[in-house]
């Protein structure tokens, strides 16, 4: 269990990008107040959750509707994470995690960013999206194993929202160097997960004989 909720927090930590998240937040909302940045944090986290929770519980389903295997989920997700990685590993902005240079110029020009870009792709991007349904799916059905997933991952939007909430602080304690510092750490560490979900998937799948 211990071992679950560490890859999950690991997982999620690394994909969902909180801190990214809170410094992209805070460029994008220069001219609102402290009330209104609450709520558009406030929103844009529940609507993420609502999004990512879809994809718990519905995730299984959409695998046995396209005829996915597990050992299929795991390999494609594990190649997913480690583009990612690559990306944290050495500071390039990834779609997976952020935002591209449009989304970023359509943004700035919306008067409430809660749901796009913050909600999605931001908070839920498409790398969170396939953690989510990697982890539920690895759970094999088992309630305790999809619970502690499910928690770790109210606990990183909870952390994400926090984080929003105090986003200007963080980059002037930070800095640009020390965002890419814990970016980089945490690439080698999902880079590590991902291969491990490759070789999983890999042996699962039969390929390999036996």
């Amino acid at each position: 269990m211990l071992e679950t909720a560490l890859v999950a927090t690991a997982t999620f930590f690394a994909t969902m990008g909180p801190l990214d998240v809170a410094a992209l937040f805070a460029a994008l909302t220069p001219h609102n107040s402290t009330k209104e940045r609450r709520a558009i944090a406030l929103k844009g986290t529940l609507i993420a959750l609502g999004i990512l929770l879809a994809f718990a519980v519905f995730g299984d389903s959409l695998l046995h509707l396209f005829g996915i295997s597990l050992p299929a989920l795991r390999t494609a997700g594990g190649i997913l994470l480690l583009l990612i990685a690559i990306d944290m590993v050495f500071a390039r902005p990834s779609g997976g995690v952020t935002t591209t240079e449009d989304e970023n110029r359509e943004a700035t020009a919306k008067a409430d960013i809660s749901v796009f870009p913050l909600a999605t792709p931001l908070i839920a991007g498409p790398g969170t999206m396939g953690a989510t349904i990697l982890l539920v799916a690895d759970a094999e059905g088992d309630p305790a194993t999809i619970a502690i997933v499910v928690g770790c991952l109210a606990g990183m939007l909870l952390a994400t929202f926090v984080l929003m909430l105090i986003a200007v602080q963080i980059q002037r304690l930070l800095g640009v160097t020390g965002l890419h510092v814990v970016a980089r750490v945490m690439g080698v560490l999902l880079a590590a997960l991902a291969v491990q979900f490759l070789f999983d998937g890999i042996a699962s799948s039969g390929l390999l004989g036996g």
